[in-house]
């Protein structure tokens, strides 16, 4: 799930939460809306955790070769 779908995920169910005043049989629109938020709001979560730029521990390490080189490996694992 990529942070797309997980801000859908939270805007969807914020208004079913929030904004939507239906009173249905056999499903509670507030209790759906609740559990689309938190599943949007842990996918959030674990997107940015992995994504490579904003998790150094994921991508590997950066490191400078030699002193007057103008490039730069990246490891990857």
């Amino acid at each position: 799930m990529g942070i797309g779908v997980s801000v859908f995920l939270i805007a969807v169910g914020a208004i079913l939460s929030f904004a939507i005043d239906i009173t249905t049989e056999g499903i509670n629109l507030d209790t759906v809306g609740v559990i689309l938020m938190i599943v949007g709001a842990i996918g959030l979560l674990m997107s940015m955790l992995f994504w490579s730029s904003w998790a150094p521990f994921a991508a590997g390490g950066r490191t400078a070769v030699g002193r007057n080189e103008t490039y730069v490996r990246e490891e990857r694992y």
